[in-house]
């Protein structure tokens, strides 16, 4: 495999007002940069570097704590920056709203279900919805833990992710989680999301 480091897919102002022009600067050029950098030294040299990061990822637990940590960091924020668009918001449609509706009776139900797991997870982390043995989960993880790992209780294939790091939104939020928690549903990409979820049960 060959990996890179992503440039965003927009400016780093294109999602204010919900996040700020600073936070996305320092967010990515800085945090998701580090732990790119030291992913690459983690595996430089090793059978690693020919993997992909869900091979390395669903035997993570058998690596060092610098792959898990910074490979999942460089893995979690890809999909993070991935799952955000200034013309983000709304509702999803089409199979994805069919398979959120089939298993959390509505999008508003699981709108508050996600919300709720993210307002509450302790400490630092991430909230996912997967692809797992066909259904779509809510789950959480801490630091840069991901349900590819095998070291997780819910393990699937991840089509949306929340950050939920102080460092997400703390300039704009401070310790404000759920401010930041609603502001974030006016920038999520559901065409990208559903198209995720079509990825997911393709490879599952």
């Amino acid at each position: 495999m060959s990996f890179t480091f992503p440039a965003l897919p927009y400016a780093y102002d294109a999602l204010e007002p919900y996040i700020d022009a600073r936070t996305m600067e320092i967010h990515h050029a800085r945090h998701h940069r580090t732990y790119f950098d030291k992913f690459m030294a983690a595996i430089s040299g090793t059978e690693l570097e020919t993997q992909s990061l869900p091979e390395i990822f669903a035997k993570v637990s058998l690596h060092s704590p610098a792959v898990r940590n910074h490979g999942g960091g460089y893995y979690n924020h890809n999909l993070y920056w991935a799952c955000m668009s200034p013309q983000g918001g709304g509702m999803p449609s089409g199979l994805l709203a069919e398979a959120i509706n089939c298993h959390f009776g509505s999008f508003n139900d699981f709108k508050a279900a996600f919300s709720t797991a993210a307002a509450n997870h302790f400490g630092s982390g991430f909230i996912w919805l997967s692809v797992v043995e066909g259904r779509l989960e809510i789950s959480t993880t801490s630091n840069q833990d991901n349900p590819l790992m095998d070291v997780e209780s819910v393990q699937g294939i991840p089509v949306l992710a929340l950050d939920v790091w102080e460092h997400a939104y703390y300039i704009s939020y401070q310790n404000k989680r759920p401010e930041y928690i609603d502001a974030w549903w006016h920038v999520v990409d559901w065409d990208q999301v559903q198209q995720h979820y079509l990825d997911a049960l393709h490879s599952a």
